[in-house]
């Protein structure tokens, strides 16, 4: 029962409903999903993750991603996208964390046209409407 309280959505339908017997329904994660961010939760289990109490103990990479965690974040993209949606839709907000800061580590000092290759990302925009976008976003460099 404690794995499954680290995600708030859970918990709250845990703390709420009335018939403790009957499943929990998880619309938007499929099984193997779940299967990934169950092994997740039992690793931390007993780690307080929303105070960052993991980071305090364990070294962690140049890319600041804990040994384990990036480890368990060696998955194929499909899966990796799969684990943001979920994390995010089942209010996991470390796991939501760890899964954008590996996407940001995979774009970090790539061109705009390789991160368009590599998420497989269709430039469709006219040259119009780029000059639009670089003009009403300067700050991004």
């Amino acid at each position: 029962m404690e794995v499954a309280q680290q995600s708030k959505f859970v918990k709250d339908i845990i703390d709420t409903r009335e018939d403790t017997e009957s499943p929990i329904v998880l619309e938007e994660v499929t099984g193997d999903v779940l299967a990934k961010i169950i092994e997740y939760c039992e690793h931390y289990q007993n780690v307080s993750l929303d105070n960052n109490d993991k980071n305090n103990d364990v070294p962690q990479c140049l890319d600041g991603i804990l040994p384990w965690d990036k480890q368990f974040m060696e998955v194929d993209q499909d899966m990796l996208c799969k684990i943001m949606v979920a994390s995010n839709y089942m209010d996991i907000k470390p796991l939501l964390d760890l899964s954008c800061k590996t996407v940001a580590n995979m774009i970090r000092g790539k061109s705009e046209e390789e991160i368009c290759s590599m998420f497989n990302i269709i430039d469709d925009f006219t040259d119009e409407e780029k000059k639009q976008l670089l003009e009403e976003n300067e700050w991004v460099d």
